[in-house]
């Protein structure tokens, strides 16, 4: 593994010279080798140098010493842990009768000093850093033998270009100015682990500091300029891997998701979870919402979350979820493996926790609920028939150019020239009578992704389509004032829309007057508009009057009625209507029972939005036009750009 050992010190300005002076000239005699057997006075020294100095064990002495004890690699240690901790020492320790000085410095003249300067005297240099009142630090930089001769930093020059490249750096991160920053340095190519000795200082007493963040700071610097080649290359490789290990994780994770959305959950824990939660949530006072909630509640809400996560979908969904930062962690992080959170204390999962609350406070209060998240009420306007068509080329190109403008449109990576172009193809065809290409040019204004989204200009077209006759728009233009709380035109057209047969008016104006808020409520104007609904086929409005016949809170009970819409709606597909089917005859609440089912849809919406693995270091990041849009994209399918503490409402959606 590529490494680059860092040890950092300082020493007082009055024995600074001496230190200078050692690692500028030291030579003497050489350090013991060969394979014999570590001796007790080395193993001694070893132990009474680790006490004293238990940095030392981060050197690459060290570890070879402990892989191989032998005379050698503890005569290198003992060597090496005594120089990188000469600044500690005083002459007086008996330490220093252990060292002699080694014939390996790289010299230049008479010396091997280095520095910023083309050539340095050494007596101008101590004489230098004897005047010095301040601290001076010590920095020793060292490498393998093998890593050095590869990367060509087996010589001074090398050293001196690095140290000169990150000089700048080097003093911003000691808290010293660049005009004062003041370093020398000497390079000693050792046998194993050639190094460098460095002196730093400021030119003002009063500057400088190093802290354990600004050492890891420097060697980051240091090691990637080092090691920069390779480590692209390694990056390079554990890239491929892991985009590898995300995309089989990525496609697991999406199976699930789709079974844990289309699953049914019978769950009696859950239920008797929710039972109590719903009791207590009758005497809570203030916000119901996780961060406001008291410890007991709060307690009870994570039992519901690890229940939840005991479903074998939602449990192996975790698991894969866990893998994918696992991998990203060992390929580009700490060494220090991930702790596995429980679900209900990982915070990207606490959006769960408000769905909960969100579901009992619903159910205390009676709320009714549509579970019409699938639904599609958005079909495309039918376009002129094809015998219409044929019957002129004018017509035939028109409906040629509109499906060809339609689909620019409709393609979110589509510059927004290009969208400009479908726009100005379609206002023609509008010109010229096509008037379908209106309802397109609404839909597009309102639902751009990128610059070109504009209300206004969406309900101008959504208006002129409508007023030439067209059922979709009618509605398109009712939903759109509704949202913006223009209640009462947007009813207006709603109403004219269900009056020429829209189910989806339909059945929106019937969870309008069931739900009340923006208009009064009206349980009987609203199963009227459902039943209409209901009998064109619209399986949500089947499923809600087989809810509201099954409860008998806001009509009259009548289990008949209710099995045969639950029935008409489950075959359709509908999952929930298919729930009460099969537990018609059981004493439950049905909406307690149907918690469990719809916790888990909302923990696979969430493992959804989390599937998205966190970048790696050196991947390829997305461009920032293409990133706006797939985030506006997100929030336009009804997500928050930051889910964290979401403001609950107990409105229904409509």
């Amino acid at each position: 593994m590529v490494k680059l050992v860092q040890k950092s010190g300082y020493i007082q300005s009055s024995k600074a010279g001496g230190y200078m002076k050692y690692i500028a000239t030291r030579e003497g005699v050489e350090m013991l080798t060969g394979n014999g057997p570590v001796t007790n006075s080395q193993q001694e020294l070893i132990q009474k140098l680790l006490h004293d100095f238990p940095d030392a064990a981060e050197l690459f002495e060290y570890e070879d010493y402990r892989k191989t004890p032998t005379l050698g690699t503890a005569s290198a240690f003992i060597t090496m842990a005594l120089d990188a901790n000469l600044h500690e020492m005083n002459s007086e320790s008996g330490y220093l009768s252990y060292i002699a000085t080694r014939p390996r410095v790289e010299r230049h003249g008479a010396h091997g000093l280095f520095s910023s300067a083309t050539a340095v005297d050494l007596d101008a240099a101590m004489a230098e850093l004897e005047a010095h009142e301040g601290n001076v630090w010590t920095i020793i930089y060292s490498l393998r033998r093998e890593d050095a001769a590869r990367l060509e930093y087996d010589n001074a020059d090398a050293w001196r270009t690095l140290l000169m490249m990150h000089s700048q750096d080097l003093a911003k991160t000691m808290k010293i100015s660049a005009d004062h920053f003041r370093w020398y340095a000497a390079f000693h190519n050792e046998g194993h682990h050639p190094h460098i000795h460095m002196m730093v200082w400021s030119d003002d007493p009063k500057e400088g500091f190093l802290t354990k963040d600004g050492i890891t700071a420097m060697r980051s610097k240091l090691t990637n300029t080092i090691f920069r080649d390779e480590m692209t290359q390694i990056y390079e490789r554990k890239d491929v891997a892991y985009k590898e290990l995300v995309e089989t994780a990525q496609d697991t994770m999406r199976e699930l998701i789709r079974k844990m959305n289309h699953q049914l959950c019978d769950n009696p824990v859950i239920e008797e979870q929710m039972s109590q939660l719903i009791q207590a949530l009758e005497t809570t006072t203030g916000k119901k919402q996780y961060g406001y909630l008291k410890k007991p509640l709060k307690a009870l809400v994570d039992g519901i979350v690890d229940e939840l996560a005991r479903q074998p979908e939602v449990a192996q969904c975790y698991e894969t979820w866990n893998q994918i930062r696992d991998e990203l962690n060992e390929c580009y992080g700490s060494r220090t493996p991930r702790e596995h959170l429980p679900l209900s204390q990982q915070k990207e999962f606490r959006r769960i926790k408000n769905d909960i609350i969100r579901e009992a406070e619903s159910i205390r209060l009676g709320l009714p609920t549509f579970e019409d998240e699938a639904m599609d009420d958005e079909p495309e306007p039918e376009q002129r028939s094809s015998h219409e068509e044929q019957s002129s080329n004018r017509i035939y190109e028109q409906a040629r150019r509109y499906r060809a403008a339609k689909e620019v449109l409709q393609n979110v990576y589509a510059l927004d020239e290009e969208h400009a172009e479908a726009v100005r193809e379609l206002e023609q065809l509008w010109a010229e009578g096509y008037t379908v290409a209106a309802h397109q040019l609404g839909k597009f204004y309102r639902d751009d992704l990128a610059t070109l989204r504009d209300h206004e200009k969406a309900e101008k077209w959504f208006r002129l389509s409508a007023e030439s006759g067209n059922i979709f728009s009618e509605y398109a233009l009712g939903k759109l004032l509704l949202s913006q709380k223009r209640t009462e035109e947007a009813v207006r057209w709603l109403d004219k829309a269900a009056e020429h047969g829209s189910q989806f008016a339909q059945y929106r104006m019937g969870k309008l007057y069931l739900t009340g808020g923006s208009v009064p409520r009206n349980v009987v104007k609203a199963v009227e508009y459902l039943t209409s609904a209901a009998k064109q086929g619209n399986q949500f409005a089947q499923y809600t009057l087989g809810k509201l016949y099954l409860l008998g809170r806001d009509v009259k009970q009548d289990r008949e009625q209710a099995r045969e819409w639950f029935t008409r709606s489950a075959a359709q597909g509908n999952q929930y209507a298919q729930f009460f089917l099969d537990r018609f005859d059981q004493f439950r609440d049905p909406s307690v029972m149907l918690a469990a089912t719809k916790l888990l849809h909302h923990m696979g919406r969430i493992f959804r939005n989390n599937s998205v693995p966190p970048h790696n270091p050196a991947g390829i990041r997305i461009d920032s036009k293409r990133r706006r849009r797939l985030m506006e994209k997100r929030m336009a399918m009804g997500h928050k750009a930051d889910d964290h503490e979401e403001q609950l409402s107990y409105q229904q959606t409509m």
